[in-house]
Parts: structure tokens; sequence; C-alpha cells
């Protein structure tokens, strides 16, 4: 049997960016925010640490997918908010439909049959 760790820490480092996306294009969010809801609708498996979360925005903000503004709320606690951009709209899209496809390969490979 394999590290079953090692495999799902892939699986999540091959879909974290278009998760992220999709949360962001809900509505506009902040790096707490966008660790919490991950951890609430994904489960334990995708608690993740800042260290792994904000390298992962800044790329998508190089990349012009996701745009960011400071905002300063009423406790004087700066936050930077993240929204998503047309090019990260149509980046999103092109993601979801390769996912899509991809799920529907690994179900035809895996197949109808229970694994001994």
């Amino acid at each position: 049997m394999g590290d079953t760790t090692t495999f799902d820490k892939e699986l999540k480092r091959g879909t974290l960016e278009m998760i992220l996306l999709r949360l962001i294009s809900e509505r506009q969010m902040y790096g707490y925010e966008l660790a919490a809801a991950l951890e609430k609708r994904g489960g334990s498996l995708f608690r993740i640490k800042e260290g792994t979360l904000y390298p992962v925005l800044y790329r998508m903000e190089t990349a012009g997918h996701i745009e960011a503004r400071w905002e300063t709320l009423e406790r004087g606690v700066p936050r930077k908010y993240y929204r998503l951009t047309k090019s990260g709209a149509k980046f999103l899209e092109a993601r979801i439909a390769e996912w899509k496809e991809f799920i529907a390969a690994v179900e035809r490979l895996m197949g109808k049959e229970k694994i001994q």
C-alpha cells in the first residue's frame, strides 16, 4: 500500500487553486475567511495553513486571476480582500470543465465493480 497522506496532499495541491477561485467567485473574501470556508465545506482534508494558502493567492494574483484590495474595518484591523477578475472567471470555467472531464475519465477507468 502507498502513502495515502502523500496522495491526499497531491490531490489537494492539484485542486486548491481551482477551489479557491470557486470560493472567491461567490464573493470577495480575505485569507482567514477563505481558509475557514475551505475547512467548513471540505472538511479536515482542506484544513490548510497560512504557509500554504498565501503563496497560492499570490500566484493567482500575479497571474491576473484575482485582484486584492485592503480594507480596514471598525476595529482597525486591515484585511486584504480578494475578488475574481474576468480572466480569472474564464480560467476557472476552463479548470472546472477539465475537472469534470477528469472525474468522468477516472470513473470510467474505475468501473462499477468492487475492488477485492
